[in-house]
């Protein structure tokens, strides 16, 4: 185990490792793992991957958990870089490519998220998790706490996507449906949490899941021998994948595993919910919560995320930008997608083929480079979005 403290990303403080922490103690901001990237470079290099176990925990030494056996596993991470060569040649581009993260164990990428979190819930002694969510988290928080053997405590609004609900009642958890956003479930969730015992996963509001994000970043540079691509399209809720991979690609500077060159990340939200296109246009670090909120990409009905100056920064040093898409957009590009490449994207997922359309349009991606989009989920768990 090479974790050396965790550090405040907003003032820095140092915080002692291996004790469960929420947010900065003097702050309130969130809190990243640091690591000893000397000593873990001794066992970890670019070609001691070949032959190691194929889900994110081949990146063991930059991961947090201290002992094997507090490793909760279900074959997360390591899914396919797709080569979207028909999406691509409708669009003019040769190099296009689809991160299928609809392949992990609970079919999202909060899988990956959740394997970390729950590893290290279970290392430093939590035995009853709980956790706001629009579904995919819930979903993996659910089936990792029962992998576990922990408690999961699960608060959705009542019109999360069904499969998610069943999802959580049948990998054991105790669901609670409410009225309201994700917002107004994390505050109940924050209300509750100390009388019932609980430690609360929240997206950014524990180290740990990032961290399992951030492998999304180690496989994507990986899986293209080491060259990042020109563009990355995400979308973004509450930004945990974005904010992952770009503490990924310093790691593996300070590894010597990349350059100083980085992608240009960009954002994509939906209209009826899009407070880090609204921040990122109007040149603020902090985003103000989005009144009213409504997509039918639940994901991305995040009207306020704790991370939110994170990914602002990350969109700022990259020379990235920030898109927002209509819901009306984004259901019409998943069956694009899935008319050219066979993938049936989650509405999140698809929310990057628009807003590569309008990139492209407007000159900010050029036709020669290489430009990977992010599928977060599986489409199967969001039918009602389909229904009309």
């Amino acid at each position: 185990m090479n974790v050396t403290h965790l550090e405040c990303a907003a003032c820095g403080l140092r915080h002692e490792a291996q004790r469960l922490h929420n947010l900065c103690h003097a702050c309130g901001k969130p809190l990243l793992v640091r690591y000893d990237l000397e000593r873990a470079a001794v066992s970890l290099t670019k070609e001691n991957l070949i032959g190691r176990r194929s889900d994110l925990w081949r990146y063991r030494e930059v991961l947090p958990v201290a002992h094997d056996e507090n490793i909760v596993a279900l074959g997360e991470g390591f899914t396919p870089l797709l080569h979207a060569e028909r999406l691509g040649a409708q669009l003019g581009l040769k190099e296009l490519y689809i991160k299928d993260e609809g392949q992990n164990p609970t079919q999202s990428f909060k899988a990956r998220g959740m394997a970390t979190a729950v590893s290290m819930a279970l290392e430093l002694g939590a035995r009853k998790l709980a956790v706001p969510s629009a579904g995919n988290a819930a979903g993996a928080l659910a089936a990792y706490a029962a992998r576990a053997g922990l408690a999961a405590y699960i608060f959705m609004p009542e019109d999360t996507p069904r499969a998610n609900v069943v999802e959580c009642e049948q990998t054991g958890a105790h669901v609670t449906l409410m009225k309201g956003l994700i917002t107004d479930c994390g505050a109940e969730v924050a209300r509750r949490k100390e009388a019932e015992g609980w430690f609360d996963v929240s997206t950014l509001k524990e180290p740990y899941r990032v961290e399992g994000k951030k492998t999304l970043g180690y496989e994507l540079a990986e899986q293209m021998n080491w060259t990042l691509p020109d563009v990355i399209i995400y979308p973004t809720g509450g930004g945990t994948g974005l904010i992952g991979m770009w503490k990924a690609f310093a790691e593996m500077e300070q590894l010597g595993w990349i350059d100083e060159r980085r992608p240009r990340m960009v954002t994509v939200q939906a209209k009826g919910c899009a407070p880090i296109v609204r921040a990122f246009e109007q040149g603020e670090r902090f985003a103000a919560e989005f009144p009213n909120a409504a997509t039918t990409a639940s994901g991305l009905r995040v009207p306020k995320a704790i991370g939110d100056f994170l990914i602002l920064d990350a969109l700022r040093a990259s020379n990235g930008t920030a898109v927002a898409v209509t819901d009306e957009e984004l259901i019409a590009a998943t069956r694009e997608v899935g008319a050219a490449e066979g993938l049936f994207c989650a509405p999140e997922g698809a929310a990057c083929l628009p807003a590569l359309k309008k990139l492209l349009a407007a000159g900010q991606v050029k036709q020669d480079e290489r430009v990977v989009l992010f599928n977060t989920g599986a489409g199967v768990k969001y039918l009602e979005s389909y229904a009309a």
